[in-house]
């Protein structure tokens, strides 16, 4: 394992603020890099008065010297990159290509992948699966056939792309008037608008997985920045209302095109209780007064699609399976301030189905979508915590709280945010000093 490396992964349903962390581990890195999901992703960095939602470029943009890069395992999204590009530079952010790198081979998210997530989503009425239709699942899916993908490198070469580009919209237009009776699409507004892309992204497109390895040659730390969360992993979350790739710290290497002893420390990111978007099982949530004041004091709200979340009190049982899964050496506990005020919190420390106690975890299982949370209680604590610093100066209740965490993940809290702010961050048991 590379120690100089780490590995920033979210435990839960997403929405964890993984972003925050891997603005605050930025400025030890020399490249941050994003290798799984698209722009459903939503990273909040907050710095004093600005607030930046960051969809496909990675967290450490705002970080002077630090290099971007867009792995190959992402599904890109040219015009969303580009405005999100745009926007950044608005507000005085440096983005080129001396700090921004998007790998040749990362497969394009195109209008067809958009359509087919929305009329697929709309012809399943009832069963739908809760995606952000941004038409991930649909690049993925066409990454896997081959002969109906668009790389990024293809957007370099506009008479390419446009035998590309109408062969593929030939196919995609038949498919979904057979299917839906949708409309056809103009397959040359397709070319001419993704031609333009690529002339302007050219300068930031390269190899970028060559340029991992020789910098990991070269001993220089690199932070990778999952998307999504854990338990929507395409292979070990909660199927069928999961992602539609590899967002566990096993698929760092694969999606950033770098050995698996790049890894390094793999830090966890909770939060002090458990929220999901979408469909599909959620035991712990808490569908009554509780879970909306989680949801008002936490705003909790999708930063990609603004749609609320489901809140419930933390599980244990759900973020060990993902912790055990990635080899976490370290969690990053974040909110804990929005927790204050409770009189009592609850944690889900076990599984119950049909009156009988489950063993082990099987996020895909049908125990799982059955099960009823056994909890323990903990004392609450009173005032807001959001000035604290040190752990020191947090409420005792609230310092058991994270020790019990602790005690039950079976692994340090190396990290604790209190607010959203940079500054509201109290390193504790933690071994990055050493990147």
């Amino acid at each position: 394992m590379d120690d100089r490396n780490v590995t920033v992964i979210g435990l839960q349903w997403g929405d964890e603020g993984k972003g925050k962390i891997v603005d605050a581990l930025a400025e030890r890195a020399r490249y941050v890099v994003r290798y799984c999901g698209g722009a459903n992703a939503g990273h909040t960095v907050t710095v004093g008065p600005e607030r930046y939602a960051l969809h496909l470029i990675p967290s450490g943009i705002l970080h002077a010297g630090v290099g971007n890069v867009v792995g190959n395992g992402v599904a890109f999204d040219p015009p969303e990159a580009l405005g999100e590009i745009a926007g950044l530079r608005e507000r005085g952010v440096s983005v080129g290509p001396e700090n921004l790198h998007v790998c040749s081979a990362a497969n394009v998210v195109m209008p067809w992948h958009k359509a087919a997530d929305r009329l697929s989503e709309e012809a399943l009425g009832s069963g739908r699966l809760g995606t952000t239709a941004r038409g991930i699942g649909p690049c993925y899916a066409d990454k896997a056939t081959r002969s109906t993908a668009v790389r990024v490198g293809d957007l370099l070469d506009a008479d390419a792309l446009g035998e590309k580009v109408r062969r593929i919209a030939k196919v995609k237009n038949a498919t979904f008037a057979a299917l839906y009776g949708a409309e056809p699409m103009d397959a040359e507004a397709i070319v001419e608008e993704y031609a333009a892309c690529g002339c302007e992204l050219a300068p930031m497109v390269t190899n970028t997985g060559a340029m991992l390895r020789r910098a990991i040659a070269a001993g220089e730390p690199i932070c990778f920045e999952g998307g999504q969360g854990s338990l929507l992993d395409i292979d070990h979350g909660t199927f069928p209302f999961v992602t539609s790739s590899a967002v566990t710290a096993c698929g760092v290497p694969t999606g950033a095109g770098v050995p698996p002893s790049a890894v390094g420390r793999v830090v966890g990111v909770i939060k002090a209780y458990t929220t999901r978007v979408g469909a599909g099982p959620f035991p712990a949530e808490q569908d009554n007064e509780v879970g909306e004041r989680i949801r008002e004091r936490g705003k909790e709200y999708g930063t990609t699609t603004g749609r609320p979340r489901r809140c419930g009190w933390f599980d244990a049982v759900a973020a060990r399976y993902t912790a055990d899964l990635s080899g976490v050496d370290e969690l990053a506990l974040v909110l804990l301030d929005v927790l204050s005020g409770f009189e009592r919190v609850r944690v889900c420390t076990g599984y119950r189905v049909d009156g009988r106690d489950v063993e082990g975890f099987d996020p895909a299982g049908s125990d799982f979508a059955r099960a009823e949370c056994v909890y323990e209680e903990l004392d609450g604590w009173d005032g807001e915590i959001t000035e604290a610093r040190t752990f020191e100066a947090l409420p005792a209740s609230a310092r058991t709280y994270v020790e019990f965490i602790e005690s039950l993940m079976g692994r340090p809290v190396g990290i604790i945010s209190v607010g959203p702010d940079r500054s509201q961050t109290i390193m504790h048991h933690t071994a990055l000093g050493r990147l």
